[in-house]
């Protein structure tokens, strides 16, 4: 350690003294006889052979009339001030007094400089940590970026020879849709689908990503698998939001109001999400006071699911619905253990869907409902 402080101070040292030696020399006490004309006449021929060059490029039209002028004129007020400086007795000569000016100054930087530089460092650096190189600080955020790059290549080597590895998809397609990969993302996530089969979490998955893959639009696939979500898991916070929001862009601004309220209101009030559904609300000219309060848990939090499972109830049977949105009231009565509506929102998803319902019957099957 104190073999590095002792370079340090050297090569400021030698970096003070090489810019100060010229201020404290002496400068020859007298010039030669004749010094000074000789090096005038030197200076003299320069600048009338640079004058004749200037001619000659003119005439040979190297250079245009103005360019030519404007380095005449350099020229000339060069010569000037070289005649001017070596003609002035006083400025050839430097006289004790400045002398001595000029060496204390130079001791007093030479002693100055490098203890300012200290206590800047004292008060401003960091003595105390050990060396750390910036190639150091840059190979360690590479190796970062390097591990992650190595393990995503080594998952996908592994599953090169296993494809039917559906947890080693399931857990890549995350970190694909990290990476902005998102093409990927969504044929990882349909591989451990086809492979480890639908649940709620992962259909749910399935939909962001595709989301992510058109631009934050809910198409009518993500959408689909959002409701597929929601009907395995009523309480599903994911399909609920992008539902919303699929029906906001579609322009139904009621509705999408409606699931973000609804939404807002069964969770928590630090829950991450609630920031963007405050916001959503208002953008909406809804008001989200209610979402401001702390919900109550437990039954509180299942008698609102009951009650958008029976709000979409009495939607369907008012004003019909899609397969799918007939297949989740199936799936949701189904979930909460009421078989009894379950079977009769069976029947009537049949006589409304005839040849249509086989996205009901599917999930008939699913949760244990005995064919007709």
């Amino acid at each position: 350690m104190m073999a590095i402080w002792f370079l340090f101070a050297l090569m400021t040292g030698a970096a003070v003294f090489a810019l100060l030696w010229p201020l404290s020399r002496r400068p020859d006490p007298a010039l030669p006889e004749g010094g000074t004309d000789s090096v005038l006449a030197t200076e003299t021929e320069f600048y009338e052979d640079q004058l004749r060059d200037i001619e000659r490029d003119a005439a040979r039209g190297l250079i245009t009339p103005q360019e030519a002028e404007a380095a005449r004129a350099e020229a000339a007020r060069r010569l000037l001030r070289a005649s001017r400086t070596l003609g002035d007795p006083a400025v050839a000569r430097v006289g004790e007094p400045a002398l001595r000016h000029r060496r204390a100054a130079s001791a007093f930087a030479l002693s100055t400089v490098p203890l300012i530089a200290l206590l800047v460092y004292g008060l401003y650096g960091s003595p105390g940590l050990p060396a750390r190189p910036q190639a150091e600080r840059l190979a360690t955020a590479r190796d970062a970026g390097r591990d992650l790059a190595a393990g995503v290549a080594q998952i996908e080597t592994h599953l090169a020879k296993h494809p039917e590895d559906g947890r080693g998809w399931e857990v890549l397609a995350p970190v694909y849709l990290r990476l902005g990969r998102t093409e990927d993302a969504i044929r990882a996530y349909e591989s451990a689908l086809r492979i480890l089969g639908e649940t709620a979490p992962r259909l749910a998955d399935y939909g962001e990503a595709l989301v992510a893959g058109s631009d934050g639009m809910v198409t009518q696939k993500a959408r689909t698998a959002f409701e597929q979500s929601l009907a395995a898991d009523p309480g599903g916070v994911k399909p609920r939001f992008y539902l919303a929001r699929s029906a906001e862009q579609d322009g139904n601004r009621d509705l999408a109001l409606s699931r973000y309220t609804a939404l807002a209101e069964a969770s928590p009030a630090d829950a991450p999400w609630m920031p963007l559904l405050r916001e959503s609300i208002r953008r909406l000219g809804g008001t989200p006071s209610a979402a401001e309060a702390k919900p109550a848990p437990g039954e509180d939090q299942r008698s609102a699911i009951r009650g958008m499972v029976a709000g979409l109830d009495q939607r369907l049977a008012a004003e019909g619905g899609s397969p799918e949105e007939w297949a989740r009231l199936v799936r949701s009565y189904g979930v909460m253990g009421e078989r009894d509506k379950a079977a009769d929102a069976l029947a009537r998803a049949r006589a409304a869907l005839g040849d249509k319902a086989a996205p009901v019957e599917a999930v008939a099957r699913e949760i244990g409902l005995s064919s007709p």
